[in-house]
């Protein structure tokens, strides 16, 4: 299962349950947010590691660029498609 699909499974499941959100969302506190983060989403049963979350963003957006005018320097900038980490809590917040 990729990141990407955890994390759209895991979001769904902390939206219906407030505790799983909760402990999520104390994540966002902690010195290091991003490694806490994913230690609790391996403790909940998903593998997620830091730099994997990081480099599929990363693939993901440079997978964007290509597809949108063949990834040239004409192509239009986009702004936060790499970031699932920020998409998976704005996704949270909205509840």
């Amino acid at each position: 299962m990729t990141v990407s699909a955890m994390l759209d499974e895991l979001q769904a499941k902390a939206i219906h349950d407030g505790e799983i959100r909760r402990r999520l969302l104390a994540t966002r506190e902690e010195e290091n947010p991003l490694s806490a983060f994913c230690r609790e989403c391996r403790e909940l049963g998903y593998p997620v590691y830091e730099m994997d979350l990081l480099l599929e963003g990363e693939e993901f957006y440079a997978a964007m660029k290509r597809s949108t005018n063949g990834g040239g320097e004409n192509s239009p900038v986009l702004k936060g498609e790499d970031d699932f980490y920020g998409l998976f809590f704005a996704g949270l917040q909205e509840v």
